[in-house]
C-alpha cells in the first residue's frame, strides 16, 4: 500500500561473505540494479514478499515495465535511469501531467515499527523527488496500521514516527509544501474510509489478503484506511496520483484502483447497440462491425441482425464470447450497429443524472440506466462524466497509478532484514557501525583475487554494488556506471571496493544525521502531533 513495512525473511546467511556466491541467471552488462532475490513470487503486504523473478510480475499481476515510459518522464529520477524503479501502473498519466504542468500528486507512507533505514531511503528519495518536479507530496504514518497489524503500543509508534519523520525531512522534504500527517489523526482519511468501506466486502479480504475468521476487526478496518490514504489527495479535486511502493503492497494499488472505479457516479465504456457488452467483449463486437461492407445491405447503416448472421460463421477462439454476443445481435434486430460512447449510471443521484443528460451534446438516445452518446469520443467522454461528478457532490476520483522499486538485498545475503542488523543499515547508525557493516558485507566477488581478475566480479548479485547503484553514486550515473564495469571487467577487486563503499556510507550517515538534528529543533513548528495520548485496551 502506501508504507514501506519492515518485512523479515529466513534467508541463508554465509560465514565467509567475502567469497560467497550464489546461482544466479547471468545480467546486462550495464549498471543497472539487478533483479531476482529468492523463491517465489508471493505478494503479501504484511509477509515476507519475495520475487525470484521480477519479469513474473508483468506477466502474472499485469505490473508493466518502467522502461515503457521512461522517455516520456521529464528529467527522471537514477532510481528510474538504474532500472531500480522496474515497473508501474498507469504512471503514464502521471508524466503527462508532469510534462503538461497540470495538477499531480505523489503519496506513499511508513508504517513505524522500526528504525527507518537504507531501504526506506529509496521511498522517501521518490516521494521527495516528486515533490521537487512540481506535484503535491505527501507522507503519511501508518500508525492505525502499526498498532492493528503489528500490535505496537502507541508509545513505541510515537518514537518510530518521530525518526520517520526526522529522517524524511533531512533528505528534503519540504513541510511547508507537502503534508505530513497520522492516520489516527486524520478525520479526512478515517471518513473517507467509512465510505469506501460500504463498496468493500468480506470476501474480497479472503480473496486479496488471506484474511479468515480470526482475523480481528481493526486490521480489516487498517485496510480501508490504506485505500483512503491513496485516494486522499484526490479529495480537492481529481488528479493523476503516483504511490512508489514494494511490489509485496501491489494488492493494495490493485484494491484501490477498483475501489475508485466503484465509487464514481458513471462507468464510461463504448458500445454498438442497445444491449450490455463487458469491455472483455468489445474487441470482437468492433471487428465485427469493422466487417460491414461484407454483410451489410447498407453499409453506412448496418443492422444487428445482419452482424449476427455474419458473426455466425466467423471462426474465432473466443466461443463463449461469440456465443453470447450473435445472441444479442439477433435480440437486436433491426436496430443499427453504431459506435457510441455509453455512460453508465453506477452510483449517481438522479440529479446528478439529469445533469449529464443535460450535458451530452449532440446525438442521444437515454434508457433508464444508460446514455449513448453518437458524437463524442471516449476520452471526452471521460471528462465530462467527472465534470458533472464532480459538480453534483461526487469524488471523480482518477484511478491512482503506482511505480514499483527493486528490493534490496541485505548486506549479509538474502533479504534485507530489520530483524538482522547486520542485514540492513539503519539511517540512525552511527557512522562508524555503518563503515562496519559495509565492510563486513557479502559481496559479488570470486574465490581469488587471481580468479577476479581473470573472470571479474558478479556486480549483479553484489549487494555492495547495489549500495553504489541504490545510494552511494547518487545522482552520477557516470560514477555508478564505472564501479559496475571496473568490477565485471575484473579491474576492481572486493576489498578496495568495500573500503570506498564503507568510505562513502559513513559519509552519508554523518551529514544525515547532522540535518536530522537540525530538523529535531524544528519539529514542534510542524503540523503533525508526534506524542499522541491514546487510551489502551486494559489501562
Amino acid at each position: 500500500m502506501t508504507h514501506e513495512p519492515d518485512t523479515d525473511a529466513d534467508e541463508p546467511t554465509t560465514d565467509d561473505p567475502d567469497t560467497s556466491e550464489r546461482a544466479v541467471p547471468d545480467g546486462e552488462t550495464t549498471a543497472r540494479a539487478d533483479g531476482g532475490t529468492v523463491d517465489e513470487t508471493t505478494l503479501d503486504p504484511w509477509g515476507s514478499a519475495t520475487v525470484s523473478d521480477y519479469r513474473n510480475l508483468f506477466e502474472e499481476f499485469g505490473i508493466e515495465e518502467f522502461d515503457a515510459v521512461l522517455d516520456e518522464t521529464p528529467d527522471p529520477h537514477y532510481l528510474m535511469r538504474r532500472g531500480v524503479i522496474f515497473g508501474h501502473r498507469d504512471y503514464r498519466a502521471v508524466a503527462r501531467a508532469m510534462a503538461d504542468g497540470d495538477p499531480w500528486a505523489a503519496l506513499s507512507g511508513f508504517m513505524p515499527t522500526g528504525d527507518p533505514h537504507i531501504g526506506h531511503k529509496m521511498v522517501f528519495d521518490e516521494i521527495i523527488w516528486h515533490q521537487q518536479q512540481g506535484g503535491d507530496a505527501y507522507a503519511l504514518m501508518a500508525d492505525l496500521e502499526a498498532h492493528s497489524a503489528r500490535g505496537l503500543s502507541w508509545d513505541e509508534i510515537d518514537e518510530h514516527a518521530r525518526d520517520y519523520v526526522l529522517s524524511l525531512l533531512a533528505l528534503g522534504f519540504d513541510p511547508e509544501a507537502g503534508t505530513l500527517y497520522r492516520q489516527s489523526e486524520n478525520r479526512d482519511v478515517q471518513d473517507l474510509a467509512f465510505e469506501l468501506g460500504i463498496e468493500a466486502n468480506f470476501s474480497e479480504f479472503q480473496a486479496i489478503y488471506g484474511f479468515d475468521g480470526e482475523t480481528d476487526i481493526s486490521h480489516m478496518q487498517s485496510v480501508v484506511t490504506q485505500m483512503a490514504d491513496i485516494l486522499y489527495p484526490q479529495l480537492d479535486e481529481p488528479k493523476p496520483t503516483v504511490i512508489p511502493v514494494g511490489p509485496d503492497q501491489d494488492p493494495h494499488m490493485r484494491f484501490a484502483r477498483d475501489l475508485a472505479d466503484r465509487m464514481r457516479y458513471f462507468k464510461v465504456t463504448e458500445a454498438y447497440a442497445s444491449f450490455e457488452v463487458v469491455e472483455a467483449d468489445l474487441g470482437l463486437l468492433r471487428e465485427t462491425y469493422n466487417h460491414r461492407e461484407e454483410y451489410a445491405e447498407n453499409p453506412e447503416r448496418p443492422r444487428c441482425n445482419e452482424a449476427a448472421d455474419w458473426l455466425a460463421d466467423y471462426e474465432t477462439d473466443a466461443i463463449e464470447v461469440k456465443g453470447n454476443l450473435v445472441k444479442g445481435l439477433r435480440n437486436a434486430g433491426q436496430e443499427p450497429l453504431r459506435p457510441r460512447v455509453r455512460f453508465v449510471d453506477q452510483n449517481a443521484t438522479d440529479e446528478a443524472f439529469e445533469a449529464l443528460i443535460e450535458a451530452v451534446d449532440g446525438e442521444k438516445r437515454v434508457y433508464d440506466n444508460h446514455v449513448d452518446a453518437f458524437e463524442m469520443d471516449r476520452a471526452a467522454a471521460e471528462e465530462l462524466a467527472r465534470e458533472v461528478e464532480v459538480a453534483n457532490g461526487g469524488y471523480g476520483f482518477v484511478p491512482p497509478s503506482s511505480i514499483y522499486h527493486r528490493f534490496m538485498t541485505g548486506l549479509t545475503g538474502g533479504k534485507m532484514s530489520s530483524s538482522i542488523p547486520a542485514s540492513h543499515i539503519s539511517l540512525l547508525d552511527d557512522p562508524e557501525d555503518g563503515y562496519d557493516k559495509v565492510k563486513s558485507a557479502t559481496t559479488g566477488g570470486r574465490e581469488t583475487a587471481e580468479e577476479q581478475r581473470e573472470l571479474g566480479g558478479k556486480a549483479d548479485e553484489c549487494p555492495v554494488y547495489e549500495l553504489y547503484a541504490y545510494l552511494l553514486a547518487g545522482d552520477d550515473d557516470e560514477f555508478a556506471t564505472e564501479v559496475y564495469e571496473e568490477c565485471v571487467g575484473g579491474e576492481r577487486l572486493c576489498g578496495g571496493c568495500k573500503e570506498q563503499a564503507a568510505e562513502l556510507m559513513a559519509e552519508f550517515l554523518e551529514d544525515h544525521q547532522e540535518k536530522r538534528a537540525e530538523w529535531a529543533d524544528k519539529l514542534d513548528e510542524l503540523d503533525i502531533d508526534l506524542d499522541t495520548d491514546r487510551a489502551v485496551a486494559g489501562d
